[in-house]
């Protein structure tokens, strides 16, 4: 099941916006109505104001009207098996549980699989999303 997540991840990468930092990043969510929502970094020239592939995916599930993130990939072109960073882990913890399964990737595919809880064990917790 993480194999078209993987697929959709490495795929948003390749359309990643990193002049400045040369560091594609892409992530791909599997939302609750099964759907894949993808979404990579996005650089500006007034460094740090891009954003990170995991909330421009996370921007792209809301926007097709899911709430809840069932299962995500992310990917680097540069750094294998890279996690999200300390800001996503909490945008990701927002609309995941602390069993939501986090893949991390190569360019070969899944290479570890964490969980929210893993990656961010003592999040601000939301009962907004139920």
């Amino acid at each position: 099941m993480s194999h078209d997540l993987f697929e959709a991840a490495r795929a948003a990468m390749r359309l990643a916006y990193a002049p400045y930092s040369k560091f594609p990043v892409g992530a791909a969510i599997r939302a609750e109505d099964g759907r894949i929502y993808a979404g990579a970094n996005i650089e500006n020239i007034s460094f740090p104001q891009g954003w990170c592939a995991e909330p421009t995916a996370i921007s792209h599930m809301i926007m097709g009207g899911a709430k809840k993130i069932v299962e995500m990939a992310v990917i680097a072109e540069k750094l294998p098996l890279c996690p999200p960073c300390g800001g996503c882990r909490q945008k990701i913890a927002e609309f995941a549980t602390a069993e939501t399964p986090i893949y991390l990737c190569d360019e070969t595919g899944v290479k570890k699989t964490v969980t929210m809880a893993d990656l961010l064990p003592h999040s601000f917790e939301t009962d907004v999303i139920g």
